[in-house]
């Protein structure tokens, strides 16, 4: 709070205001730990080794699983835990809003960069490890890889701007959105290969946004195949139908968030 006061009193541009934010969220996470920030790069890598570790040898005859859930569990982490903070962003740093003005999506947004961080340290992590395991990506892979992670880092921004405006009136929605997202661990192919379900079913899989960002970063880190262009169409739209959502829920409902809080 008293890194964000200064700023917010001489009105600084957003930007500013955007890196002030992000970097008090960081340090309010970090700073009370022993490690510091380094825990942001060392829990990453520590997940990533014991999950290397307990699934080699459990799935040793298939090594393409390993790679395949870890894949899976980063990026459901990173939607999950981006949806969580973005849920209770307004909520949690409403005062804010009462010091000066500026846009309150920039709280919102923000409030995710912790993820942010984490998912980038991954997309490192998986890259190398990729690497030493002689299945390096090509520079299409790669390129796709991220067009993906664009994608999922607009949906998970919109659910999280639809939900920061609707849990400061509708107060269930944090136990809601649980239930949500423990379902949505089991609908999304993180710890079972979707060649298991009868294909005729794979359609209702794909709305639920993680299940084609994580089946599209399989096959071009793992396999080596690109996606259809009729898969890259429904990725689009669907980012599209999504984000269009939040941003109109946001919308409607941000002007009187003040009286919520």
């Amino acid at each position: 709070m008293n890194t964000v006061a200064p700023v917010l009193r001489e009105r600084s541009p957003v930007a500013g205001l955007v890196w002030t934010l992000v970097r008090t969220d960081f340090k309010t996470r970090y700073q009370p730990t022993i490690g510091g920030f380094l825990w942001a790069l060392l829990k990453p890598f520590a997940m990533f080794l014991v999950l290397m570790a307990v699934f080699s040898l459990i799935f040793a005859s298939d090594p393409k699983y390993k790679l395949n859930l870890i894949i899976g569990l980063f990026l459901w982490d990173f939607f999950a835990e981006t949806t969580k903070v973005g849920l209770l962003s307004l909520q949690a740093k409403g005062f804010l809003l009462a010091k000066a003005k500026f846009p309150s999506w920039i709280l919102v947004v923000t409030s995710t960069s912790n993820a942010m961080i984490t998912l980038a340290v991954f997309c490192i992590v998986i890259v190398v490890s990729l690497a030493i395991g002689g299945r390096t990506p090509g520079p299409t892979a790669l390129a796709l890889f991220f067009v993906y992670l664009g994608h999922y880092a607009l949906i998970a921004t919109a659910f999280s701007l639809a939900a920061s405006v609707l849990f400061l009136r509708y107060r269930d929605l944090n136990q809601v959105w649980e239930v949500v997202t423990q379902a949505g661990f089991f609908v999304a192919p993180i710890v079972y290969p979707i060649d298991i379900i009868p294909e005729r079913y794979h359609f209702y899989l794909y709305p639920w946004p993680p299940t084609p960002i994580i089946q599209f970063s399989r096959a071009v880190l793992v396999d080596g195949v690109v996606p259809t262009a009729k898969a890259h169409l429904f990725l689009t739209l669907e980012t599209a139908v999504v984000l269009i959502a939040g941003i109109m829920v946001f919308r409607h409902y941000a002007p009187r968030a003040a009286e919520y809080l």
